[in-house]
């Protein structure tokens, strides 16, 4: 025997609708409501299906399910358990910043769970400045922890938005309950706020909303003091009582430490210095829109938003064929050509190989000196293996002989040391490092003048030699290399023939080609991001036998083989040098 089953969408809502004719024509009715002297006449089956709250209040052993007189909820007001009756009976819900929250109380209380369902998604829906405060209260309170959760990120999104408001309105951020604020303290990304502010802001609230000294000091406790000025600490201290409890008192007097350990300060790194950024950026690091004519500019590019922003804090010199690195949070910016242009024409330049080394500190804008390397170097390589930099190679002078040396500078004894020497001298080569191991390939060994197909490699901590690994198919000079994964890719060169991009393997010692790039490429910015893909910036590049300024950022993807360009730049760009940095978002002119 066969058989149909047929829903009807429609059934629900018409039943629903004759319930509230019935109650709009108070037929059937047999309980009545009352709070505050006000009184809803309802009908007792509709209400124990829609409330867990009716559900066991009306059950025929209890008092009330025989009580003739008026059903009196004290805890409701009229207007909450109003808007809570008439869901009920029509599944739509009014709500409004100035009757969310005796809404909420009403269906809490009664234990309409679609109702409580309806004012979360509300909060997370409706989110303002003006509101936001007064909705993470209400979340908080009610125990709303989806929309908590929602508005707690929002708050610390907009943080600088909150704090720059009209004193009436950042009244908000004074009233925030505790832990809202103690997640805004704790979050990852506070965008465009200066921790001093933080600090401020989180000493100003405790002036407002008295906590016992173990509840200060949990909220106290995540502010990053280290990332807060030596004067503005010390300042606080003396004017806030907060801070001069135990607990927080040595939280600051680390903070002042960390501040006098100077070239120490990148191996010194812990949450409390710890620049708030969810993801590193991408600095670009000197170059230009002509060549040879480098400028003191630092830019960083988001690779998710894909925008540019000038940092205000411009190189202390204008540098060519320089290196660029990051530990623990710091730039570090090594030798290369320093450029002035000569005093009696601006058309020429004066190129100067340097030995400086430059250190950056994202969290407070500034350039320190470090120590310098034993040798000038350009047209070198670096690079980072546990915390220590070495400098591989180069030369000293346009015309003189390359350099064979290696020389390495590690934080904790504040000086440059003599590394493994190459055996052969070489500039113009291209490094990457997998774990301990650096590898270099190409460039120009010695006195010769063709370039090199050569890749050595080298244990940084184990090894005494360099030695020779599977050589790249193609020459190249004055290219990129860079490691994703377990994997390095070495990219276009100066003056290449062909656009051919190549992949090492080191488990196998091979090279493997891999697809081109549409357009000759050189002196461009080379960085990997996290996921796999390698972002080309700007370089030079021949047309119409002219070298040509680009103004590109080029992708490539080493899951599926294929390039893309993925945006343009603010500006032709070309010489500059690449390193992944968190950075903060005050960092911008």
């Amino acid at each position: 025997m066969s058989y149909f089953l047929v829903l009807s969408k429609r059934h629900g809502d018409s039943v629903l609708s004759q319930y509230q004719r019935l109650r709009d024509d108070r037929r059937m009715c047999d309980i009545v409501l009352e709070s505050c002297g006000v009184k809803f006449p309802a009908h007792r089956t509709l209400l124990a299906c829609a409330s867990d709250y009716f559900w066991a209040l009306l059950k025929e052993h209890t008092r009330e399910s025989g009580a003739q007189g008026p059903l009196s909820l004290p805890a409701l007001t009229p207007t909450g358990l109003e808007r809570v009756l008439d869901f009920i009976y029509t599944s739509w819900l009014c709500l409004s910043p100035s009757t969310l929250e005796e809404t909420l109380e009403a269906a809490c209380y009664l234990q309409v769970t679609r109702a409580v369902e309806l004012c979360s998604r509300y909060i997370t829906d409706n989110l303002t400045l003006e509101t936001c405060c007064y909705f993470a209260n209400v979340a908080c309170r009610y125990g709303l922890s989806e929309a908590l959760r929602v508005v707690d990120a929002y708050i610390a999104r907009h943080m600088w938005e909150l704090m720059g408001q009209e004193e009436g309105q950042r009244a908000g951020l004074m009233e925030l309950n505790v832990g809202s604020l103690q997640k805004a303290l704790g979050a990852e990304d506070v965008p465009g706020v200066r921790e001093c502010d933080l600090l401020r802001l989180a000493l100003d609230w405790l002036d407002q909303n008295k906590l016992s000294p173990l509840q200060s000091n949990l909220l106290l406790s995540h502010v990053r003091f280290g990332l807060v000025t030596p004067q503005d600490l010390r300042q606080l201290l003396v004017a806030r009582p907060a801070l001069r409890t135990p607990f927080i008192h040595s939280l600051v007097q680390k903070a002042l430490d960390y501040h006098t350990q100077g070239p120490l300060q990148p191996l010194l790194q812990s949450d409390s210095t710890q620049i708030r950024a969810t993801a590193s950026q991408v600095l670009l690091v000197g170059g230009g829109p002509e060549a040879d004519r480098p400028q003191r500019l630092l830019q960083s590019f988001n690779p998710v938003s894909r925008k540019f922003r000038t940092l205000a804090a411009q190189l202390p010199s204008r540098l060519q064929h320089h290196c660029v690195c990051a530990i623990g949070g710091f730039l570090f910016v090594l030798g290369g050509e320093e450029v002035e242009a000569d005093g009696e024409s601006e058309k020429t330049a004066v190129m100067t190989a340097s030995e400086r080394v430059w250190r950056y500190d994202p969290r407070f804008q500034r350039w320190d000196e470090a120590e310098p390397m034993i040798q000038r170097r350009a047209q070198f390589s670096c690079c980072v293996v546990d915390g220590v930099i070495y400098a591989i190679g180069g030369r000293a002078k346009p015309g003189e002989p390359a350099l064979s040396t290696v020389e390495r500078y590690n934080l904790r004894a504040g000086c440059w040391r003599k590394g493994v020497t190459l055996p052969h001298a070489i500039h113009g080569h291209a490094c990457a490092t997998i774990g301990n191991t650096a590898y270099i390939s190409g460039g120009i060994h010695g006195e010769e003048v063709d370039s090199s197909r050569d890749v050595l490699r080298l244990d940084m901590f184990a090894g005494d030699a360099w030695e020779k690994c599977a050589s790249m198919s193609i020459a190249r000079f004055g290219h990129q290399m860079v490691a994703v994964g377990e994997r390095i890719y070495s990219f276009l060169g100066m003056y290449e023939q062909f656009c051919d991009i190549e992949r090492y393997d080191p488990s196998r010692d091979q090279w493997t080609r891999i697809r081109p790039l549409l357009n000759d490429r050189f002196c461009y910015g080379l960085a990997a991001t996290a996921d796999g893909r390698v972002l080309l910036f700007g370089g030079r590049k021949w047309h119409d036998g002219q070298e040509v300024v680009m103004a590109n950022v080029m992708e490539y993807d080493t899951e599926s083989d294929a390039w893309r360009e993925l945006c343009r730049m603010p500006g032709p760009l070309c010489g500059t040098k690449c390193v992944q940095l968190p950075l903060l978002h005050t960092d911008e002119t």
